[in-house]
């Protein structure tokens, strides 16, 4: 059984930096993309940052280009997202997710993720 747990979460002032972790259990790296999404409160889940399961291939919205990025060492837990120049829009509960990689596409598309975690909040002040 896959499961995901993130930490990593707090309140930081806009401009700050946090660093998100995503320790995956139960699954084997190679075999699945994994993906950061996140939700703020009455808006719709999103997604933020993904990697493929081999580690060669990445993608993030364009909100957060530039500022976020994703990574994990070969094959090692956990999968991070270290966000930089914080701003008060990248509030929210974010999640990480995989898909199994006969679930087809790339990390970037928005179906097949089935195993997901509890999430860990960022709040961002002005």
């Amino acid at each position: 059984q896959v499961q995901m747990v993130e930490s990593g979460g707090d309140l930081v002032q806009a401009g700050g930096s946090l660093r998100l972790s995503c320790t995956a259990s139960g699954l084997r790296f190679d075999e699945y993309d994994m993906k950061w999404w996140r939700q703020a409160p009455g808006k719709d889940r999103e997604g933020v940052a993904c990697l493929n399961r081999r580690g060669t291939w990445s993608n993030a919205r364009t909100s957060v280009m530039g500022r976020f990025t994703v990574s994990r060492d070969s094959g090692k837990n956990p999968l991070y997202l270290q966000m930089n120049s914080l701003k008060p829009e990248d509030t929210g509960m974010y999640y990480c997710a995989t898909k199994w990689m006969v679930n087809g596409g790339s990390c970037w598309v928005t179906i097949g993720f089935e195993d997901w975690g509890q999430g860990t909040q960022v709040t961002v002040s002005s």
